[in-house]
Parts: structure tokens; sequence; C-alpha cells
């Protein structure tokens, strides 16, 4: 199966394109819930070259009065990338560009730790030819504590008339 195909198919398996005029303000895109594991912990540390020890020296940690090994923002925040879940193969004719990206860090994240992703659309700035879609990006942990939010915006292209 060539490249093409397997999107193609990947696509169909998701439901329709979708187009800017498509989206509604409240609706969700779930992604898998995940469980921080050592090897991300390590692995983000390869990936970023962040060397701090509070993200691999657990007697350090617990020396600083934190549980456990504590996330990096940018290793949590990368729990809400859209491309886990299956917004992208909604958007694959009509996605532009990832415009940008904010969020905040409100609660630590340890190593053990289960995070709950989800996408929210919250806004809907229409263009001439494209739009303005604003996913508001929601974290909580296996505790229900609300431990990232932010905003993901996309610039979406709208249907041809």
């Amino acid at each position: 199966m060539t490249p093409e195909e397997h999107h193609h198919l990947a696509s169909k398996n998701f439901g329709p394109q979708r187009y800017f005029e498509d989206f509604a303000i409240g609706e969700t895109f779930y992604i898998p819930s995940r469980t921080v594991t050592d090897g991300q912990f390590a692995a983000f540390q390869a990936a970023s070259g962040d060397n701090h020890p509070i993200h691999y020296d657990r007697p350090y940690c617990k020396a600083h009065g934190h549980r456990d090994l504590l996330a990096h923002g940018m290793q949590v925040l990368i729990q809400s990338a859209a491309g886990a879940g299956v917004f992208p193969f909604l958007v694959q004719e009509s996605l532009r560009a990832f415009i940008e990206q904010s969020s905040r860090f409100l609660a630590p994240v340890y190593a053990g730790d289960t995070l709950y992703p989800l996408l929210t659309v919250a806004e809907l700035k229409p263009q001439r030819t494209t739009g303005v879609l604003g996913l508001a990006s929601t974290i909580h942990n296996q505790d229900g504590v609300l431990v990232m939010d932010g905003m993901q915006r996309y610039l979406i292209r709208k249907r041809v008339i």
C-alpha cells in the first residue's frame, strides 16, 4: 500500500474531510490518555537536551520536596499534540498551518501520572478563504487535577464554492 493510499483509507475511517465551516464552538476532540514513564523522561531529556536533575535524579527530586521525577512543562505540553487524536485526519485536505500554541502549567506532573488530554473548539475566526480555528487544550491527571491548559490555533481552508 502506498503512503497516499494509507492516508486516504485513514481519512475514510475517521470521517469525511472537514473545512472551517464544519466546526462548532464546544466540539471536542479526545486524545488517548497516557501514563508518563521513565522512558518518556529519558527520551525527552535526549531530544531536548534539558539535563537538569529535577527531571532524572530521584534523590535530588525528593530532597527538593517532589515525590518523584518532575516532568518538564514541554514534556507535558506534547501530550496535547493534536496528531495523537483524530483531528488531523479530519482536516487533511483543509489544514493550511499550525500557527500558534500557548500553555500554562498549573500543577506538577510526575513519573507514573496518567494524563488525559482534550481539545475543544473555543474560537472560530473567519477570514476570506480560510479561518482560524482555536482549540483550547486541557490536560488533567488521574486525580482530575488540571495540570495544563492552553490554546492551539490552526489555519483551516474554507470550502470552495
